[in-house]
């Protein structure tokens, strides 16, 4: 018997205990992750170098010239993985003597280019169809 018996109070409740003796529809599929934690399903990562300046890819990472779009100096403090504006002399590794111009090339001997893991959130462009018609066939094949 309900507590309340107000129109529409569990309603829906109710009227599933009168037919749960029998199932309507499918049965449930059945999952094989069921124990332990799900697998994570993200998307793969790659090792990517940009421009400071401009954040432009720099391709096959070059660690001395300049960019091929702003002509940035790459042999650079700004172009550093040490590079931090916080430390001291603005660089994480022990340097004896600052370096004025952090956007100029310079012979530091602890100098690393940046190089950042970025997703990849694009289809690679072997795996793209070269035309609609081809895009289109290709959701049908089997």
């Amino acid at each position: 018997m309900a507590k309340y018996r107000q129109h529409g109070y569990q309603d829906r409740d109710h009227e599933s205990r009168k037919g749960s003796g029998e199932r309507t529809g499918p049965a449930p599929p059945r999952r094989d992750n069921t124990f332990g934690p799900r697998p994570v399903n993200l998307p793969g990562t790659h090792a990517v170098s940009r421009c400071t300046q401009c954040g432009t890819v720099l391709q096959g990472m070059p660690s001395t010239g300049q960019c091929p779009k702003c002509g940035f100096e790459l042999h650079s403090c700004k172009q550093c993985t040490y590079f931090d504006p916080g430390s001291r002399f603005e660089c994480m590794q022990p340097v004896q003597v600052r370096i004025p111009k952090k956007d100029a090339r310079n012979e530091c001997p602890l100098y690393e280019i940046r190089v950042t893991r970025e997703k990849e959130t694009s289809t690679p462009a072997t795996l793209r169809p070269n035309d609609a018609r081809a895009a289109f066939e290709n959701l049908f094949k089997k």
